[in-house]
């Protein structure tokens, strides 16, 4: 033993020293296009940096976080309350959408992994939504909602279930559910195709055991399924919970991130873009970036993810 260990030894580090090697070019850009804008970002949140004089930023600590009109002012502004709109917006999307997909999502998965005839098209066409870019599908249910030409509206007249047109996008109580329901349209073939990979993976010896002791499909699914496909179905849910934490372009481009609607990235652009206030807008960044990085490390601490 003594005789191998430090050829062992010698061994491993040149794994370690070639691992190093390959990882270096990844590295570089991960510093270049996110470790360097984010660095950058957390410093101009302690600026007063405008998008005009961005170079003669001047440093103002925490005045952008706890200052008079700072994102946690204590005093009822304005700017205080379409910030904590956002924040609440972005929180009750991010909960009905993700909770929506993985239940509809473990639905489809389960039929799509049964056994009929046309399967291989069923799954082609279940991907469509997913593929369509977020952009497009937006703009085409923005025409398909319309109070007035929109086709479901017209479908539900013609059924009877309503009287009068539906202002899906332009009624404040219905905008933000309107565009969960577009969101879990598109991004629910994401959780199933996820979750059905996971399903395959699985071992056949243990459902070919209770078919025959005679055991439920119900009971077969809480007992057996569901918890040897849970480490998949966590990693799904923590991609779509960053994803919905972070949406812009699906609420922005279908409700025009009006004040019911907007949420904490749509703030940040609000705030850099059409005001200007780059140092403001950086500090809603990063406090976005604490958010997203918090919710994911409690989901994973709970859920008992394992990590390494």
């Amino acid at each position: 033993m003594s005789q191998t260990h430090p050829q062992q030894s010698a061994l491993t580090q040149q794994r370690v020293k070639s691992a190093w090697i390959f990882l270096a070019p990844m590295m570089i850009i991960l510093a270049c296009v996110a470790i360097w804008p984010l660095a950058r970002t957390i410093w101009f949140s302690f600026t007063d940096a405008k998008i005009s004089n961005m170079d003669g930023a001047k440093f103002i600590g925490l005045a952008n976080y706890f200052g008079k009109y700072g994102l946690f002012a204590t005093g009822d502004t304005l700017i205080y309350e379409k910030w904590r709109m956002a924040i609440g917006n972005t929180l009750w999307f991010s909960m009905f959408s993700v909770t929506i997909e993985t239940i509809l999502g473990v639905v489809f998965a389960l039929v799509l992994n049964a056994e009929f005839k046309g399967r291989a098209f069923v799954r082609a066409a279940v991907l469509v939504p997913w593929a369509i870019p977020t952009i497009v599908s937006a703009k085409m249910w923005g025409w398909m909602l319309h109070d007035q030409f929109g086709v479901v509206n017209g479908i539900l007249r013609s059924t009877g279930l309503i009287e009068n047109n539906i202002a899906w996008i332009a009624d404040p109580s219905l905008s933000l559910f309107s565009a969960v329901l577009v969101d879990v349209w598109k991004t629910t073939p994401f959780m199933a195709l996820l979750i059905l990979a996971a399903l395959q993976m699985l071992p056949k010896d243990c459902y070919e055991a209770a078919k025959v002791d005679g055991i439920h499909p119900v009971r077969v699914f809480f007992k057996v399924t569901l918890p040897l496909i849970k480490p998949a179905l966590m990693v799904a849910v923590i991609f779509r919970l960053l994803d919905a934490l972070r949406v812009f372009d699906l609420i922005y481009v279908l409700t025009s991130n009006n004040r019911d609607t907007i949420t904490m990235s749509g703030f940040v652009r609000q705030e850099m873009i059409d005001n200007g206030k780059v140092g403001y807008g950086s500090a809603a960044a990063t406090v976005l970036f604490l958010v997203v990085g918090l919710c994911t490390f409690l989901y994973m601490r709970f859920a008992k993810v394992k990590t390494d």
